[in-house]
């Protein structure tokens, strides 16, 4: 019986194979607009840097309508005072704050009064569709310790351009464009009239959908890098290198930040020792549990405190 062969593959056409690997075109008159230039490590400061603190702390906040609620804040625990030894020295405080909101969808107005007498306040208006203005100030009874910023923001089709105002004669701008549509390269200069002294800054942006590498430079000695990655949907790896050229202080972190239906937990460890924990927990609609923990064997300072969040 005579055996049957199967006939060879039939390899591709050259012209199929060739449009097979044909690197995508990239078009540089409608590349994406880059986050500002102030927020570039975004990703890593929102998972190694959350919102720590020690003791109780409540917030709750009551909305009278689509665009107007009030807040108050109670916190209770330990306060670090300045020391000539290595021990760490705190003494116990209580402070509440009390909060009105405005929000709109063109207007952000947030004001803050607190007991030890310091007034914050913060305001975000969209002057047009491409430019925004914000503005910070706080007023306290303690000298020199007053402030104020003006920050005008506007964005472009594929840039970014800010300048700032502030008190003490602080004058800075900023600049960041995309060079591909995962690469952004800026700069800024900055002039503290109050101190005489001025500087400048680099920093190079790549994200894709799985990471996010972040790097900066100025010329005042430091240096900041920061990379993210996306292990899955709910899971992120965050690392973060900071060094300080004039004090030579180098200082790395790693950390994680895992994201369940009901809650969030991020957490790391740095080169000094130093680990942290933040666990935010839903409970209910409207109602969160916060808890906070910073460990620091070398200072012998270990921080722990716990929260609820009550409000939208």
């Amino acid at each position: 019986m005579a055996t049957i062969v199967p006939p060879p593959a039939t390899p591709p056409p050259p012209a199929a194979a060739a449009e097979a690997i044909k690197p995508e075109k990239v078009d540089y008159m409608d590349l994406p607009c880059p986050i500002p230039y102030e927020e570039i490590h975004r990703e890593a400061m929102m998972s190694l840097k959350p919102d720590h603190f020690e003791g109780m702390r409540v917030d709750f906040t009551k909305g009278l309508n689509q665009r107007f609620s009030l807040s108050h804040s109670i916190a209770m625990g330990p306060t670090e005072v300045p020391a000539q030894s290595a021990e760490t020295i705190k003494i116990p405080t209580a402070t509440y704050d009390f909060g009105a909101n405005f929000i709109d969808p063109k207007l952000m107005l947030i004001g803050r009064i607190h007991t030890d007498g310091r007034l914050t306040a913060r305001v975000k208006c969209d002057l047009s569709e491409n430019l925004t203005m914000k503005a910070n100030a706080q007023l306290t009874n303690e000298p020199h310790m007053s402030h104020g910023m003006f920050n005008f923001d506007y964005k472009g089709t594929d840039y970014r351009t800010q300048f700032q105002l502030g008190n003490g004669g602080l004058l800075g701008a900023s600049y960041i464009q995309s060079v591909t549509p995962r690469l952004s390269l800026g700069g800024e200069v900055f002039w503290a009239g109050q101190h005489r002294k001025s500087g400048t800054g680099f920093a190079a942006r790549y994200n894709t959908d799985k990471m996010v590498a972040s790097g900066q430079i100025a010329s005042t000695g430091m240096l900041a890098l920061s990379y993210v990655q996306k292990v899955s949907e709910k899971v992120s790896l965050a690392s973060d290198l900071m060094y300080n050229y004039m004090s030579r202080d180098v200082t790395a972190s790693f950390g994680y930040d895992y994201i369940l239906r009901q809650c969030r937990l991020r957490g790391k460890i740095d080169s000094n020792g130093c680990t942290s924990a933040f666990l935010e927990e839903r409970l209910n609609m409207g109602l969160n549990f916060i808890l906070s923990a910073e460990i620091d064997h070398k200072k012998k300072d270990y921080k722990f405190g716990f929260g609820l969040t009550v409000g939208e």
